[in-house]
């Protein structure tokens, strides 16, 4: 068994009971103190050694898991294999329904050598007060399923869920907009709306966090004149690249505090299924706009967005409109679906002067 964290290849006697494996395995088990992969290279050396060119499979973490240590090694551990099939445990994942491949039902016998596992080892990682790390009743199923995966695949699942963090740009469309039902409807919907508000070809619309520009495409075919900026560099060189033949388009990477900090030029803000990053909604605020379009699933916007606007002094809703209703999706070419969950639209206006220096035109 080669362990990540800590970094150490521990040997399973073959003809050892579950009990005596098990005591083999709990010296070792602790709460992670760093990222337990090292990267593709040093684990494919450590599985070259642990399987010395013998046929093998290899069994590891999910990379859909919500976990992130732990899905970083199970899409690290595919990059790893050198040709070796793959099977991960779909693990933990709470907000990704995994379709596997093999179920395996515990005996009694197994699920009580489990409980008992973690009550004589685990005590640190059941009173855990971190949700990443601690052990509660849903991490010690009574079933345990796994998936195979190739290299693509599990690249994919890991950036799915890694969606509000820099490795949702590992992959090309991470949310594929382009092969989504759901997000298809939702960009052409957005589209719609944002017509409904403002004449193509006058001011241009800043789309704050552009991505690849999915939307952006759809604006420039309405006519619109478009300032997409996106932070991200890796999805700025892709949104740059799909925009290389484009007019009436300029693309830069302000975030959203460097456009409140007057980085970017007045005129319409469209701010699109963008406000799950820990931006603070006060920064609206300052943006030099008379006009915001914001989007977002109706559960953020009942806990970030109306909290801001109960309290703020300088916007008024003059529209608010169901973009797209929830829909259950398949995504990763079906390995497994979730909730998409609708998104809401609020057209605000401007009713007093951004706090801090810009003046509304």
């Amino acid at each position: 068994m080669v362990l990540a964290d800590p970094d150490l290849t521990v040997t399973l006697p073959a003809r050892a009971g579950t009990a005596e494996r098990l005591a083999l395995l709990a010296p070792h088990l602790r709460p992670p103190v760093q990222p337990p992969s090292s990267g593709p290279r040093h684990l494919a050396e450590r599985v070259r050694a642990a399987t010395a060119g013998r046929e093998a499979t290899v069994w590891t973490h999910s990379p859909a898991d919500n976990r992130e240590a732990r899905a970083r090694l199970g899409r690290d551990t595919v990059r790893a294999a050198h040709g070796l099939p793959v099977r991960h445990a779909v693990g933990h994942s709470p907000y990704l329904q995994v379709v596997s491949d093999e179920d395996v039902p515990l005996t009694p016998e197994l699920a009580e050598a489990k409980r008992e596992f973690v009550n004589h080892h685990g005590q640190s990682l059941l009173a855990s007060g971190s949700p990443q790390y601690r052990v509660d009743t849903a991490r010690v199923p009574a079933s345990e399923r796994f998936f195979r995966s190739d290299p693509a695949e599990a690249v994919r699942l890991y950036a799915l869920l890694a969606s509000l963090g820099e490795d949702a740009a590992e992959v090309d469309d991470p949310w594929e907009f382009a092969a989504s039902p759901y997000e298809r409807a939702r960009l052409d919907a957005t589209l719609a709306w944002t017509g409904r508000h403002c004449t193509p070809g006058t001011e241009p619309l800043i789309e704050v966090g552009a991505c690849e520009g999915a939307l952006t495409r759809r604006l420039l075919a309405a006519g619109h004149r478009v300032h997409a900026t996106e932070p991200n560099d890796r999805f700025r060189r892709r949104l740059t690249a799909a925009l290389a033949a484009a007019k009436r388009v300029r693309v830069s990477a302000a975030g959203l505090k460097e456009l409140a900090d007057g980085a970017g030029p007045h005129g319409p803000h469209l701010l699109i299924e963008m406000l799950y990053y820990g931006q603070e909604p006060a920064l609206i605020d300052r943006l030099p706009a008379d006009l915001v379009l914001l989007a977002l699933e109706p559960e953020a916007l009942r806990a970030t967005v109306r909290p801001w606007l109960a309290v703020s002094p300088h916007w008024e809703v003059t529209d608010e409109t169901v973009l797209v209703p929830p829909r259950l999706e398949a995504v990763c070419g079906g390995r497994a679906y979730l909730t998409k969950r609708g998104s809401h639209g609020l057209a605000l206006r401007r009713t007093s002067p951004p706090t801090a220096g810009h003046a509304p035109r």
